[in-house]
């Protein structure tokens, strides 16, 4: 049957029509699986390249403990974090901070201060944590009772804001092992830095004026006495060992007997990541004998001490640097302790009376018109 002209064109254009739409169709599709191809590669390479790390959910500080809630896992690209925040992370995977029939500790806040808490057989209590021993217990039925962990906690070593990722640098493990003999000593004769303050850790030094210059304690965090809301300006409370306290009290005698002799603290910049330098004053002999007399040492602590004071290099140091200075000034020494020990009481009193004396001083309530 013939077709006329016009329903010729009109085929012909359709299937050309027909045709471009399926070269278009097959030019599209294309371009889609290629692109498809290319995520897949893409995803494969980012997956061949990711790790796990864990990152902080909240905001930390130095010396806070690091409880599990703060952690959150993360699958990240190896290339834009340390290897340090991967090599160790079972140390995390597995860390985590209970007491020893497994109830967690964990963290929230009060006041925006973080603080710790367990909740056992129901009930919430906050973990509190002794100054004296550094032990951790709660409060129940208005009784301490003392939390046995199943691992040493661990510590932030420096603040931290959220999503910072963590790495085995950041952290240190608590040590909360703490001596029978610690106690709370307080000192009004140390010179102290202007910006000290509560938390801060020091060491105490001994500036001869001959040039010597000994460190008679290392890293002791400094607690600043507060009364009336008023920070001490000349007191400070540290915790001490029998031995340290022996070592402050022959410093300090020594210092008062030396004319220009100066006892002072240096604040570590970071103490979190900074270790504790060594102590370098050697004590006198009637002080050594007192260490290993005193029943209150630990037979380790007496050990140490004994092999460390008592060895002819201390011996010698002790007499060719500070007795030579103290005998040299003969009887002014004698002077010397007692006019400074008599300052220090009459310094201390007054710092008492002022400090009293704000507390009951009234608020002058006139104003001026």
């Amino acid at each position: 049957m013939a077709t006329n002209p016009m329903q010729r064109k009109a085929r012909n254009s359709f299937l050309l029509g027909m045709l471009v739409m399926l070269l278009i169709s097959g030019i599209v599709i294309a371009l889609l699986i290629m692109q498809l191809m290319q995520r897949i590669q893409e995803d494969n390479e980012e997956l061949a390249n990711s790790v796990k790390a864990y990152v902080l959910n909240q905001d930390v500080r130095s010396g806070q403990v690091i409880t599990t809630d703060m952690l959150t896992l993360q699958t990240v690209n190896k290339t834009l974090v340390p290897s340090n925040a991967t090599s160790d992370i079972s140390l995390i995977q597995n860390y985590a901070l209970q007491d020893k029939e497994g109830n967690d500790i964990y963290t929230k806040y009060r006041n925006n201060e973080p603080a710790l808490y367990i909740t056992i057989d129901g009930t919430e209590y906050q973990v509190e944590q002794e100054e004296e021993t550094d032990n951790y217990f709660i409060t129940r039925n208005n009784n301490k009772e003392y939390l046995e962990l199943n691992s040493v906690p661990l510590v932030a070593k420096v603040n931290m804001n959220a999503k910072t990722l963590i790495t085995t640098e950041l952290l240190s493990k608590s040590d909360n092992m703490v001596q029978d003999d610690m106690r709370k000593q307080e000192y009004n004769m140390v010179v102290l830095p202007m910006d000290l303050a509560t938390g801060d850790y020091i060491d105490i030094r001994l500036m001869l004026p001959s040039g010597q210059d000994y460190i008679v304690v290392a890293k002791k965090e400094v607690e600043i006495p507060n009364v009336g809301g008023v920070d001490s300006a000349d007191t400070i409370w540290i915790n001490m060992t029998e031995d340290e306290i022996l070592h402050m009290s022959c410093a300090i005698i020594d210092a008062y007997q030396i004319n220009g002799a100066k006892l002072y603290a240096t604040k570590y910049t970071e103490a979190g990541m900074q270790a504790a330098a060594t102590p370098t004053y050697p004590i006198n002999e009637s002080t050594s004998a007192l260490l290993s007399s005193d029943p209150n040492i630990l037979e380790r602590a007496m050990n140490e001490i004994r092999a460390r004071y008592n060895s002819n290099n201390s011996a010698a140091l002790r007499n060719d640097y500070i007795n030579n200075v103290i005998n040299a000034q003969g009887d002014q020494a004698t002077t010397n302790l007692q006019t400074n020990m008599e300052e220090s009481i009459t310094n201390s009193q007054n710092s008492r009376k002022e400090y009293l004396d704000s507390l009951s001083a009234p608020i002058d309530s006139t104003t001026t018109q």
